[in-house]
């Protein structure tokens, strides 16, 4: 098969799962978003599970390709998260969107959970390395809240309600970032909490 063509209906099927849902993932539509002639999704992904398969392993291949970096100082970690929360409303909008579309499904589907485990695991050990890395006094409870925390503002910038947004603190990022981290381990100058 051509990994060209995969990639490029793959990448189609992520826009239309996520601009029409679930119940709008076709073969049909995915041909016709890919500008490919019709039968050429169904003929790459016969079924329905194959085709969320497709997406879910396009998306883990996203992710990876998300610019990260390693902080070296506290400045340099809020950096790095207001950048990965940044790129949910913009370039990774979609493949976001398609990703919460795939939990839900996933609900449904343990083997598409597996796969999409490999994102959030990721997340946990990478966001952890990051706050060691940044000289947080870190234990794994302080990185998996830090971690849930963000997790949790993905839905909130990507529905972009100007009330829920204000109201979390999610319309300034760097703010929202700085408070989460003093939240978690207490401002730079005062020493955190005993866990």
């Amino acid at each position: 098969m051509n990994r060209e063509r995969r990639d490029r209906l793959r990448d189609a099927a992520i826009e239309v799962l996520a601009e029409s849902g679930g119940r709008g993932l076709t073969h049909r539509a995915v041909d016709a978003a890919a500008a490919t002639p019709p039968g050429t999704a169904k003929n790459y992904f016969p079924t329905r599970d194959s085709m969320l398969r497709a997406i879910a392993e396009r998306c883990v291949e996203l992710y990876h390709q998300v610019p990260g970096g390693e902080p070296v100082d506290r400045d340099g970690l809020v950096a790095m998260f207001r950048g990965l929360l940044e790129n949910v409303a913009g370039p990774g909008r979609s493949r976001l969107l398609a990703y919460l579309e795939l939990q839900a499904e996933a609900a449904r589907r343990p083997w598409l959970a597996t796969i999409l485990d490999a994102i959030a695991a990721t997340d946990f050990t990478d966001f952890e390395r990051a706050q060691r890395a940044a000289g947080l006094p870190v234990t794994p409870r302080r990185a998996a809240a830090v971690t849930l925390a963000l997790h949790a503002a993905v839905p909130h910038l990507l529905a972009d309600g100007h009330d829920t947004l204000a109201a979390a603190g999610l319309n300034d990022l760097d703010r929202f970032v700085r408070d989460l981290l003093d939240t978690v381990y207490g401002r730079e100058s005062e020493p955190p909490e005993a866990t």
